[in-house]
């Protein structure tokens, strides 16, 4: 299977003082902001690090599911918060933190398959940084 997808991003004006929108070819995200207050302090709107725990979390968590069906189980509930720390101009890590609910799986193949879902989810092979992961089975 090949596709393709696309973002636009458009600045305007200095890197402190600028604004600027992303849109997503789906229109999910339609001109949302941009600006030095949404990426390094508490702005309205989106930044990269923000779209990248988006992106993460989400692959990670429908990797997982797939994995889960090959292997003869279906999840009630897969939650995943995904945290990117933005350090020294660098993305140092990103931490996945996984609750699952998946009936008649053990602890030992849920946290197994998880962590066979971060090292093969395509997000995580793109990213050049420390993947962590936390996963707990709730009943």
């Amino acid at each position: 299977m090949k596709f393709t997808r696309k973002a636009h991003a458009n600045w305007k004006g200095t890197g402190m003082e600028g604004t600027g929108k992303i849109s997503t070819q789906s229109t999910t995200l339609d001109n949302a902001q941009l600006s030095f207050k949404t990426r390094f302090a508490d702005g309205v709107g989106t930044n990269p690090e923000e779209l990248i725990a988006a992106a993460h979390s989400g692959c990670f968590t429908m990797q997982l599911s797939f994995l889960l069906n090959e292997a003869g189980f279906t999840a009630d509930d897969l939650t995943t918060e995904a945290t990117v720390t933005f350090e020294d101009g660098s993305i140092t890590l990103i931490h996945l933190d996984l609750k699952g609910k998946v009936p008649s799986i053990s602890a030992e193949e849920f946290e197994s398959t998880a962590a066979k879902a971060k090292e093969i989810c395509p997000i995580s092979k793109l990213l050049n940084t420390t993947i962590t992961l936390s996963a707990e089975l709730i009943s």
